[in-house]
């Protein structure tokens, strides 16, 4: 069985007490440089590690932050994490990455089960299924630092680390008016995520702007963002089912551009001959379909860094904080489609 060094192998090999062997570790004034010197060869010599759980019990935090995403495959939160993780290890934070697959109750099993195990904070994405977030404002009023980033919940007050969907979504609906498309449709996912609340009003805007009509058949919502095939094939089918069909889908979300692609082909539907698409997404793999699709990027590894910065920032207050800020980050329109 393995068993790490201790403070007390080091000070029983120089001869010195624990608590001398302990303040030179830990770089404090009252320890002669010469004595820290011989502490610290000898540490690195035997690989000496401090006990993350004793650390943790005599700080009362265990340097640990639990992130809470829909699926870690999803080309936009992997890169979010990738900017979570660039922060957090550089101030000596551990990252427990969870996925709720899109469903409220694995994403409340997570996060009671990362709460339980102390971690100091909590980085939160929403799922497509919560509307209902009670039992993450219990947490938050018995002084679990949380922030939330991307998907947000209106109703607790911390920082909020969003990118401007409504300017992504206007951009990526002008974009096909511009295109000469007359009848866009949107498919999103389920209507209660900030996020699609914000893109729909982004959508409408750009149809007003334009002076198209809004109409209510052409907005399909997917309850689960198209983590299953079905319920975008579904919802693709129903648009086509139309008697006016449309000529452009401006679609919501990472997932869903890239089911929504596969959906069309599958149906023999031709991009840009039978309909132009335009989407949310921050694969590259767009790049490789045929015509490549036109989408809104967003600055995910910015979002994770500075969710990441701020959760950090709660964390370590000596003071509880009630001033937050809602951060809107701004995001590009890639255009493909013109190469």
């Amino acid at each position: 069985m393995f068993e790490p060094s201790t403070l007390k192998d080091i000070a029983k090999a120089l001869g010195l007490s624990t608590s001398t062997v302990s303040r030179a570790l830990r770089d404090t004034h009252e320890i002669s440089p010469e004595t820290k010197k011989i502490v610290l060869e000898y540490a690195e010599k035997i690989n000496y590690r401090p006990n993350p759980i004793a650390l943790s019990l005599k700080e009362r935090r265990s340097k640990s932050i639990g992130v809470i995403v829909s699926e870690v495959a999803n080309h936009y939160f992997s890169q979010a994490i990738n900017g979570i993780e660039s922060i957090a290890y550089s101030r000596g934070y551990h990252v427990i990455i969870t996925q709720t697959h899109e469903s409220y109750e694995r994403e409340k099993a997570n996060i009671q089960h990362l709460a339980s195990r102390s971690v100091d904070g909590l980085l939160v994405s929403l799922s497509a299924e919560t509307s209902d977030t009670s039992y993450l404002q219990s947490l938050h009023k018995r002084g679990l630092p949380m922030v939330f980033f991307d998907r947000v919940a209106d109703d607790i007050e911390t920082h909020k680390i969003i990118a401007n969907n409504e300017k992504g979504a206007f951009e990526a609906t002008e974009y096909l008016i511009k295109k000469g498309c007359k009848r866009i449709a949107h498919l999103t996912s389920s209507a209660h995520l900030s996020i699609s609340i914000e893109r729909l009003e982004g959508y409408k805007q750009a149809l007003e702007k334009y002076g198209l009509p809004f109409n209510q058949d052409y907005v399909k919502y997917c309850p689960h963002g198209g983590m299953f095939y079905e319920e975008t094939e579904t919802a693709v089918k129903e648009l086509m089912a139309l008697e006016e069909k449309p000529d452009a889908i401006f679609i919501a979300g990472d997932r869903l551009s890239i089911g929504c692609l596969v959906v069309l082909k599958n149906l023999k539907i031709n991009i840009p001959e039978d309909i132009n698409v335009t989407g949310f997404s921050n694969s590259d793999v767009l790049d490789l379909f045929n015509p490549p699709l036109t989408s809104v990027r967003q600055p995910a590894f910015e979002m994770g860094q500075i969710a990441t910065e701020k959760l950090i920032k709660l964390i370590e207050s000596k003071y509880p904080v009630y001033e937050f800020e809602k951060e809107v980050l701004e995001t590009s329109l890639q255009v493909r489609d013109d190469l």
